[in-house]
């Protein structure tokens, strides 16, 4: 048996400004939406799902390089954008606090972090294709 989907549940004290971020600034698509007398959800679109597990030496690494010390707590999100200083400034126009602007990595994107809505720490991240190359190669890594 195979996992056909990831989902990423966020329970959000201030449920419509995380809806407004991620849904209208942000521009992840709703899938869904539920309500009952006990209360609101709504599945928001991310694009593909992959499950990144690093262990806390990869992660102090990860968090050095996009902003200079530890700051990342046990779970991150990550976006992967077309133009992330672009995004950023649109996020952090919309409330979310730039901890770090983006930065070329040593894997050859453009990463900057935020902290989101509903708690969420965010990576915003550009790939920039293989070092040398065109910029329209996949890094790999």
């Amino acid at each position: 048996m195979t996992a056909r989907e990831m989902r990423l549940v966020v329970t959000a004290a201030d449920y419509e400004e995380a809806l407004r971020f991620y849904r209208d600034v942000l521009g992840l698509p709703e899938r869904a939406a539920y309500s009952s007398p006990d209360g609101r959800v709504t599945i928001l679109e991310a694009g593909r799902a992959t499950l990144e597990i690093a262990d806390p030496s990869q992660a102090e690494f990860i968090d050095r390089v996009e902003v200079g010390r530890r700051v990342a707590g046990h779970i991150r999100v990550a976006f992967e954008v077309d133009d992330s200083p672009a995004v950023t400034a649109k996020l952090a126009g919309a409330g979310a606090t730039v901890i770090a602007e983006p930065v070329r990595t040593p894997w050859n994107s453009l990463n900057s972090r935020l902290d989101g809505p509903a708690g969420l720490q965010l990576t915003l991240f550009t790939e920039l294709g293989e070092p040398g190359g065109t910029g329209s190669e996949t890094a790999q890594g």
